[in-house]
């Protein structure tokens, strides 16, 4: 893969080790929590929406995990703000592997695509399709 796959090496390993909008939004319009069992990946998202109730302010993440999925919920926090709430509903794990840049194993996918999931989950739970208390990707 030759230099490229350093390089985004590196920007994982920086989200990892100095993490964009790491801790709790003090006025979350919702909060979720999410884990990735087999890794033992613990994610919790907070989203502030702008007042038309649907386009997202600000996103932070809180938790503990792999690089992976700690530099996933980084950069997912970094390309949130701006979206609506169907705009995240749409997105997926290519989503998330063409953020992070690397080829991404079967067994890491799951700890790639955790804040992606936890973000749709809470939205959903905010929305009222869904009711869960924790997210999980088995």
């Amino acid at each position: 893969m030759g230099m490229g796959s350093d390089m985004y090496r590196q920007q994982i390993l920086d989200h990892y080790k100095n993490p964009r909008n790491h801790g709790e939004l003090e006025d979350p319009t919702f909060t979720h929590t999410g884990e990735n069992p087999t890794c033992g990946d613990t994610i919790q998202v907070d989203v502030r929406l702008e007042d038309d109730g649907d386009t997202i302010e600000y996103v932070a993440f809180s938790g503990d995990g792999c690089a992976i999925s700690q530099a996933a919920a980084s950069l997912l926090t970094e390309e949130l703000p701006g979206k609506t709430l169907e705009e995240l509903q749409a997105m997926d794990r290519d989503d998330m592997i063409d953020m992070l840049g690397v080829d991404i194993s079967p067994m890491r996918i799951k700890c790639a695509v955790l804040a992606e999931k936890v973000a749709q989950d809470g939205a959903k739970i905010h929305t009222g399709e869904i009711e869960i208390e924790t997210t999980k990707t088995e």
